[in-house]
């Protein structure tokens, strides 16, 4: 029997955790052939390499596209964009998939979803009809929807949003976020391993920081950082600081994180990447997050966690009883983090469920896979009629 193709495209650290169950849910179904294109911050050498990552999981990469990524503008951002053009094209053309898999909004995204749209390629994309009004990521996330075949969503609330698109709905599934799938495995390290691997002591509450640039904001990214970090020296609490995403002004806010760390060495500790694992064990053993990350809305409900969230970069997303939204300044972040971490507020949060974790069970990544397997592959699944609303 000819096995199914089925291309995934992963472009970061972020989106290959999210990723990875679906990745060995497909790679240990015989009736289909996974195949793996790595691009975006996995080949840039500022952001680690990660594409290193994936081969340590046993997944072989198919192709690696440079993007060329800095971090630097929105100019070179484009030019990125325009290079993948060319390398997602030829690679298609050679992999020849029967289904290529996007997941979420990163804007390098739109490169593989052209190239896969013009070679009549149906797309399945996860994470989509959700809100993130404060970054460029709506507008590209939206864009993807309208070119994606099949839909992933992970909140009824987000479904509902994709069929008012205009998509249909028996091609928009819910079946929660796939990314939580790995809080039911023994996948977290325990607190003595995480302060190993962490070369920092969890005895003090600690706050795990994840900044990214504010894209529809632009210019101001220096000040934010400024008063983030001066709201979390003012707080007392030790900090955990990841790097920012590769979007312009990407480099910039990891300049002034990393140098604040390098003055702070006892209490601030910078770990450009902490990989899927160590981010979760993280959100299980910290005192809280702080930052503008969509994991806060999406993940850390699922340990409890407090979250201050900044600005307006989530504004539009479904949110947890976890979440306490603040304006991007010293004081407001401040009274953000204090109320966090206060006993009151903690308890509040007891018996909370994520509501981006549907079932409950771990096997998200499982019915995606599933679904992707048996929809039949026909010239009709690349036609697109819009779906009307009564």
């Amino acid at each position: 029997m000819k096995r199914r193709k089925i291309c995934a495209v992963t472009t970061s650290r972020a989106d290959f955790g999210l990723l990875r169950g679906l990745l060995k849910a497909i790679q240990a179904d015989s009736a289909l052939r996974l195949q793996v294109i790595a691009s975006g911050m996995h080949l840039a050498p500022k952001f680690g390499r990660t594409w290193r990552d994936i081969e340590a999981e046993g997944i072989q990469i198919d192709r690696k596209i440079s993007l060329r990524l800095t971090g630097e503008s929105c100019l070179d951002n484009l030019k990125s964009i325009g290079l993948g053009l060319n390398g997602f094209a030829e690679a298609f053309a050679e992999l020849k998939p029967g289904i290529v898999v996007l997941l979420g909004d990163r804007f390098e995204l739109l490169a593989p979803a052209i190239s896969a749209l013009m070679l009549q390629i149906p797309i399945a994309h996860i994470h989509g009809g959700e809100l993130s009004e404060g970054a460029i990521d709506d507008s590209v996330r939206h864009a993807i929807t309208k070119l994606a075949s099949l839909h992933f969503a992970a909140t009824k609330a987000y479904r509902r949003r994709i069929i008012q698109m205009g998509e249909s709905p028996d091609r928009v599934f819910n079946f929660g976020a796939p990314g939580l799938d790995q809080l039911y495995g023994p996948t977290l390290l325990t607190r003595q391993e995480l302060e190993k691997e962490l070369g920092f002591s969890l005895e003090d509450p600690i706050a795990l920081v994840t900044y990214h640039p504010v894209t529809r904001d632009g210019g101001t990214a220096d000040a934010q950082v400024s008063r983030l970090v001066a709201a979390i020296k003012a707080s007392g609490l030790k900090a955990v600081f990841t790097m920012a995403n590769a979007d312009a002004q990407g480099a910039l806010i990891n300049d002034r994180l990393q140098a604040a760390c390098t003055r702070n060495p006892g209490r601030f500790k910078w770990i450009p990447h902490l990989g899927h694992r160590r981010y979760l064990s993280c959100l299980k053993y910290f005192a809280v997050m702080v930052g503008n990350s969509s994991s806060g809305l999406t993940e850390a409900p699922s340990f409890r966690l407090p979250v201050v969230n900044i600005g307006d970069r989530q504004r539009g997303r479904v949110r947890a009883a976890n979440v306490i939204d603040v304006s991007c300044s010293r004081a407001a972040i401040l009274r953000g983090i204090m109320k966090a971490i206060s006993p009151r507020f903690r308890a509040s949060l007891r018996g909370m469920r994520n509501p981006y974790d549907r079932f409950h069970d771990g096997r998200a990544s499982e019915r995606i896979k599933d679904a992707l397997k048996h929809i039949p592959l026909s010239d009709d699944l690349v036609k697109k009629n819009f779906h009307d609303l009564l």
